[in-house]
Formats: C-alpha cells, sequence, structure tokens
C-alpha cells in the first residue's frame, strides 16, 4: 500500500471513529490516552500543595487555609480542564486535529487572514479546507463584519500571528519545564528515607538520570509509548484515589465541605495578597489541561471526554480531598517538605507510590513535543534546556513558578482565539464569545497576575523561552515573506518565455528538469539567472512549488496542482504539490513516481479539449496510487550496476537502480500529439532527473535601518544556513541536486 495514502487512511479511521460509534473503539482510546494526555495533570497532586504553601501562606489551626486551596483545586480543575476544554473547546477542532494553530488554521481559512504569501483560490476547494458545519455569515451580521475588518486591516492579522505563535512558544516553554518539575517532585520522595544532607547530593543526579530516559524514549513515538504508559497511569490514578479515600475516611471525614465556594473567599479575605500569590501555585493543578486539545488528533473528543471524566477527574479530586483532610489534622511544620504528597502517604505504601511516580513522569513529552513526528535535533535541545533548567534551580517551589506562567498563558491565547472562532466560525452570537472571554478570561487572568508576581523567582524561564523562541519563529517569518514578495516582484514574463520558442534559445538535453520555487505563478528570476550562465537545460522542465496550506491533512486524490506552461511542444509544466501541516513527505522515489505520473494524467486528461494557448490552466491530479484506471506504472531494476565503493557512487547506484515506465490502457483514444508527449515524458524520466535548487543571499538594501539590517542580513541568514535544506526535505540525492546562488537586496 501506498505509504501516503496509508498514513491518509489511519488519519481518516480516527477521525471518524466517533461517528461509527464503535464503543470497544472508543473505550480503547480512552485507555490509550491515559498514557499520553493525561501524564501531567496525573502527576500534579505531587506539587501542589508544597508549592502553594510554600512561603506565602501559613498552616493555622483553623484550617481555613487547607480548606481554602482545596476549595480552589477543586473548582479549578471544574472550572477549567471540565467545563472550558471537555466541554466547549474540544469541539473546536480543525478535522480531527486540536492545538494552538488548529484554531489559528481556522481562523485562516474562515476569515482570509493566512500569512502565507502563495494562497490559491484552488485551496479554497479542498475537501478539507472548510468544515461542513462552516456556512457563510450573513452580510449584515456582526460575523461578517468581524470577517470583513480582519481581512483589511494588517495590523489585526499580525496581531493574531503573534498570538498565535505565541501560544506556540509556551507549548514548547511548557514541554521544557514540565519534565522538570514532574520527575524533581517524584524524586523528592527519597527525602523521606534519608537525611537532608544525603537527599541534596542524590537529588538532581536521580532527576537529572531520569529525565535522560525519558527523552531518550521519544523516539518510539506518540502511540507506542502511550500504550505502554496507560496501565501504568491507571494504576497511579487508581492509587492515588484510593490513598485518598483513606485519608478522608482516616484523618477528616467532613472535608468535603471545603467543596464550597464560600472557602475561597474566606481564604482571599484572611490570606488577602499572601493568599492572591500563593494562586500561582494553585495553578499548577491544571498543568496539562491544554494536552486534551492538544493531542485531539491522535485519538478523538468522546475517548478523550471519557477518559477524563469517568477516571482522571475524580481521582485527582479525591487525592487533593485526602490530602488536605491529612493535613487538616496536621500542623505542625517540621519540615519543608511537609506539603509534600508523600507525607499523606501511609508508610508502606510511599515506596510503591513513589516507583509508579518516576515511571508515570516519562511518557508526557511524547506529544506534547512531536506528536506523530520524531525530530532527534529537536528532542535533544529540549532535553538540554530541561537538564539546564533542574540543575540551576533545584527547588520544586521555582520549577512550580515557571511551568505556571507557561501553562496560564497557553490558556489564555486559547481563550482569546476560541471567542473568534465562536463569532467567525461557528456563528453565534457575540454575547456568547463575550462571556466565554469575561467567565474564563477573568478566572485565568487571575492566575496570570499572580504568576507574573513570581517573575523574579523562577517565572521568567518561560518569558526568555518564549522570547527567544518568538524571535527566532517570527525573524524567518519575515525572511521568508520578503523573499516571496521579492520573488514575485522580480519574477519573469512568461510572454519572454513564449518568445523564445519551443527551444527556449538553448540547447535542450535529455531528462527531467525540476526547477524548485516558492512562486505559484510565474517564472522564477532564477531560471533566467540560470539559463544566461549557461544555455542548456533538460527536454522536461517542471517549475515544482511545495506549499503548505493551513489544513491537517491533504486527501492523496487533491495532492497535486498541474498546468502547462506554453504550447504542448515547448515541454513546460508547473506542478505544485500541496501538503497540510500534518501531513508527511514522501522518499524521493515515491515522489517522483507520483510527480511522473500527475504529469501524465495531466495529459492524458487535457487531451480532449486541448488547444495551442499561452495562459495557464492548473488542474487538480492525485497520486498514482488514486488513479486505479489511469497509467500503470511498472519499475524495472537494474542488476548490471557494479558495486560501489564510495558514498558518491552508492548515491548513483540507487538513482538508476529503478526506472518507471508508464503502460498506458488501451481504452482512452490518444491522438498523434499526446502520445509524443507521453513518450517523451517517459523517455526523460529513464535519462534522469535533476534538482535545481536555488540558493539565495539576502541583504538589506542600502540605507535600510539598523534593526533591519541586523535581522535580515544576520538573524535570517543565520537561520536559512542552518535550516534544513529544500533539497534535504525531498531526500533528494546530492548527484541529482544542482543549486544556483543569487543575491537578493530587499
Amino acid at each position: 500500500m501506498d505509504l501516503e495514502s496509508g498514513v491518509y487512511e489511519n488519519h481518516v479511521k480516527i477521525v471518524d471513529f466517533v461517528q461509527k460509534q464503535s464503543w470497544k473503539t472508543i473505550l480503547t482510546l480512552a485507555y490509550q490516552s491515559l498514557g499520553v494526555v493525561y501524564g501531567d495533570l496525573s502527576t500534579s497532586p505531587l506539587y501542589v500543595y508544597r508549592s502553594t504553601f510554600a512561603e506565602d501562606i501559613g498552616h493555622s489551626e483553623t484550617n481555613e487555609e487547607i480548606y481554602g486551596v482545596l476549595s480552589f483545586v477543586f473548582w479549578t480543575l471544574t472550572l477549567v480542564p471540565l467545563l472550558k476544554y471537555v466541554f466547549i473547546v474540544l469541539r473546536a477542532d480543525d478535522n480531527g486535529e486540536g492545538g494552538t494553530f488548529a484554531l489559528y488554521s481556522l481562523l485562516c481559512r474562515q476569515a482570509r487572514v493566512s500569512s502565507l504569501p502563495n494562497c490559491q483560490l484552488a485551496d479554497e476547494e479542498l475537501s478539507e479546507y472548510k468544515k461542513d458545519s462552516f456556512g457563510l455569515a450573513p452580510e449584515a451580521s456582526f460575523a461578517a463584519r468581524l470577517k470583513s475588518m480582519l481581512e483589511k486591516h494588517r495590523v489585526l492579522q499580525k496581531i493574531l500571528l503573534v498570538l498565535a505563535l505565541i501560544g506556540t512558544c509556551m507549548v514548547i516553554g511548557d514541554g521544557v519545564l514540565t519534565p522538570a518539575i514532574s520527575v524533581f517532585s517524584a524524586v523528592s520522595g527519597l527525602e523521606l528515607s534519608m537525611s537532608k544532607e544525603h537527599h541534596k547530593y542524590v537529588e538532581v543526579p536521580a532527576a537529572c538520570m531520569i529525565l535522560i530516559g525519558l527523552f531518550a524514549l521519544q523516539h518510539y513515538g506518540t502511540h507506542r509509548v502511550g500504550f505502554m504508559f496507560a496501565p501504568i497511569v491507571m494504576t497511579w490514578l487508581l492509587c492515588i484515589s484510593t490513598i485518598g479515600i483513606y485519608n478522608i475516611l482516616h484523618w477528616n471525614p467532613h472535608v468535603y465541605r471545603a467543596l464550597s465556594p464560600y472557602y475561597m473567599f474566606q481564604f482571599l479575605r484572611k490570606t488577602q495578597k499572601g493568599g492572591w500569590m500563593s494562586l500561582g501555585g494553585i495553578l499548577l493543578c491544571i498543568t496539562g489541561s491544554e494536552a486534551m486539545f492538544a493531542d485531539l488528533g491522535h485519538f478523538s473528543q468522546l475517548s478523550i471526554k471519557i477518559a477524563f471524566t469517568s477516571l482522571v477527574y475524580p481521582s485527582l479530586v479525591l487525592a487533593y480531598m485526602g490530602q488536605a483532610a491529612f493535613l487538616s489534622r496536621h500542623h505542625a511544620v517540621e519540615n519543608e517538605y511537609h506539603f509534600g504528597f508523600y507525607v499523606s502517604v501511609p508508610e508502606k505504601l510511599r515506596w510503591p507510590s513513589s516507583g509508579y511516580s518516576h515511571t508515570g513522569c516519562s511518557f508526557h513529552t511524547s506529544s506534547r513535543i512531536h506528536g506523530q513526528i520524531y525530530i532527534p535535533e529537536i528532542n535533544w535541545l529540549l532535553m538540554m534546556l530541561s537538564l539546564a533548567i533542574t540543575i540551576g534551580f533545584r527547588d520544586t517551589r521555582r520549577l512550580g513558578n515557571a511551568s505556571g506562567l507557561a501553562v496560564i498563558t497557553v490558556m489564555l491565547v486559547t481563550t482569546c482565539l476560541m471567542s473568534l472562532v465562536i463569532v467567525l466560525c461557528w456563528h453565534r452570537s457575540v454575547l456568547l464569545a463575550i462571556g466565554f472571554v469575561f467567565f474564563f478570561g477573568t478566572i485565568e487572568a487571575l492566575f496570570f497576575s499572580a504568576s507574573l508576581m513570581k517573575f523574579l523567582e523562577g517565572a521568567w524561564v518561560p518569558v526568555a523561552l518564549g522570547l527567544v523562541f518568538l524571535t527566532v519563529m517570527y525573524i524567518w517569518h519575515y525572511g521568508t515573506v520578503k523573499k516571496y514578495e521579492f520573488d514575485v516582484q522580480n519574477k519573469v514574463s512568461v510572454n519572454w518565455l513564449l518568445g523564445l520558442g519551443p527551444s527556449i534559445g538553448i540547447v535542450r538535453v535529455r531528462g527531467i528538469g525540476l526547477i524548485h520555487t516558492e512562486l505559484v505563478s510565474g517564472i522564477p528570476p532564477i531560471f533566467s539567472h540560470f539559463v544566461t550562465n549557461l544555455p542548456a537545460f533538460h527536454q522536461v522542465l517542471v517549475f515544482l512549488c511545495i506549499k503548505h496550506v493551513p489544513i491537517p491533512h491533504v486527501r492523496p486524490e487533491e495532492r497535486f496542482l498541474v498546468g502547462r506552461i506554453g504550447p504542448r511542444e515547448y515541454r513546460i509544466y508547473r506542478c505544485i504539490v500541496r501538503y497540510g501541516y500534518h501531513d508527511l513527505h514522501k522518499d524521493d522515489m515515491e515522489f517522483e513516481k507520483d510527480l511522473v505520473c500527475s504529469i501524465a494524467e495531466f495529459i492524458r486528461a487535457s487531451t480532449r479539449h486541448e488547444e495551442q494557448r499561452k495562459d495557464e490552466k492548473m488542474a487538480v491530479v492525485g497520486t498514482w496510487s488514486t488513479h486505479a484506471d489511469g497509467f500503470l506504472m511498472s519499475e524495472d531494476t537494474v542488476d548490471n550496476v557494479d558495486a560501489a565503493g564510495t558514498s558518491e557512487l552508492k548515491e548513483i547506484k540507487s538513482l538508476v537502480k529503478k526506472k518507471v515506465r508508464f503502460v498506458v490502457p488501451e481504452s482512452p483514444k490518444f491522438d498523434t500529439g499526446a502520445r509524443e508527449e507521453l513518450q517523451e515524458l517517459m523517455e526523460a524520466r529513464e535519462a534522469g532527473m535533476a534538482y535545481i535548487l536555488g540558493q539565495s543571499y539576502m541583504r538589506a538594501k542600502p540605507g535600510s535601518s539598523l534593526l533591519r539590517k541586523l535581522v535580515i542580513n544576520y538573524g535570517y541568514e543565520f537561520l536559512r544556513r542552518n535550516s534544513r535544506a529544500p533539497s534535504n526535505a525531498l531526500s533528494v540525492p546530492h548527484v541529482s541536486t544542482l543549486e544556483v546562488g543569487m543575491m537578493y537586496q530587499i
């Protein structure tokens, strides 16, 4: 089976699970989600009370503080993860995908505020571009006016982009901080079994070793890691809920009264500023709530809802109630770990529960960092950052302050974007959107202000990380847009190309030449620069544009947009390959096969109404596996290639090892010109395929501001030199690549 088709079919199956109403499948997904989605939430009892009572508030005999904290924890868990995410935000999926960029992509498609420079009207005809529930808002409605305002004002579009980037940067920062605090809190259980002098020499090395093992597991992928740790998480949740019930019955059966909101007001009235600042520790009880939405693409709405409401939520509530019941009968604070989770665990169960927490904290970064795509360099970079923060802080309190600010920032971004989705995509009343922002925004703003007050006590870390990531992302986006604008302004006219005649004024040699360009129309300036210096080119020219559209997946049958540039005898084509932001790129052999077959299918489809015209007509063509009635393709293996002794010879051998041939069905009737065109395409493919890549060097124009020079000459150029080249993205062998350099002044 074709790899790309198989990946897309698996995605469609996951998205359609709920529609099929297979309870066995839904329950299986709910079980597997425990090992991927709920790691952060499940381990939060390890450090919430300890971070809350770190220094801002005390623990008096009246128990007003502990009851108030429990009330805050309960209602925070109920309003944010349960009400906001489970019942509202999960419905705002982007064709089954979730997360900050899923919301942003919904808004981009609905209001046409995408910052991608090469958007086309043809992209809006993709099957997944607009969901069935989306319709056109009435022209006189507030949604239509808001849409028009967003489309007209570039400033609002940039604000929307920066908001999405901030949320994404904070998710990355949370992916660095959460492993550190989870592992460090789990290791803190050792302090009950050894002296303080010995513990400080064991705590950090043990946490670092567990972190290294955690990140080393990431290459196994989301589903393997989730399936491996789902039983561990389930056992952990059942364990802490059982311990919670025991503590409630043994120490304080009336602790349930603290669930009343009355105790929150009593808590704030008594503690005042100290209680407000302690909200930064209470906030940690919802660490990981965003993962329910971010990991939606791996599971389904119903499976995530079932797992949370039936197991995760009640287990956490019982755990926090049990810990509060224990603390309500123990007021003597003899050491700094008095409020730690393991103190409330019966002594016989401390070592088993500590072992489960050590193991259970080794799964939560799998989906958060890379989803189904594993990038080793990014994984090890995040590991080094997490190790550095762990070694630098060595303190649960400061780690909690840092993690809390990252978590609440992501939630605020989600709230803002969701309010726009409610109006623009769901076409609901603006009053509903305002009520959503006011209710949840007020709660999150309260936590955000408390976390921000701890800026000098660790909360500066996510801000620093976010600024670095945001700067890198924005510089790359700015440079990419400016480069595209330069290409558009300096593109070569098609009339110039047609004026050169069928041979385009140069020698045409055998083979296919793929000219990589970001343009979706016109001739890139790199081509004229190339033919000016080297007056020879391939018999078949293909201007290849690989673009990403703001949807999760592009169906294989809609992957290619193919058109002809000039008359048939010129043998010049334009091919636009469209990928969603969760699509996987194929290797070079599969890609070349799909590309050549798509051109052949375009030739066949255009023979019936072919005219000698100079305009460009694009047609949607799928991958070769989607054309059962089209061209059959056979691969002949060449066995007479000598053994290669060097890596370059091995690459050459891999290029000539397979030859793709077309088997034209007998049923369609082709005219002579179409058969000649197909025959020439087949011969060119067998002769070889060369990738011509433009290597642009950007410089700011003379007289530009100092900031512009720094961004273009140093920032963007540094990122360009150290980013993955197009040849690597396409898995192109080096012997098939020809790079043409140009200097851009923008």
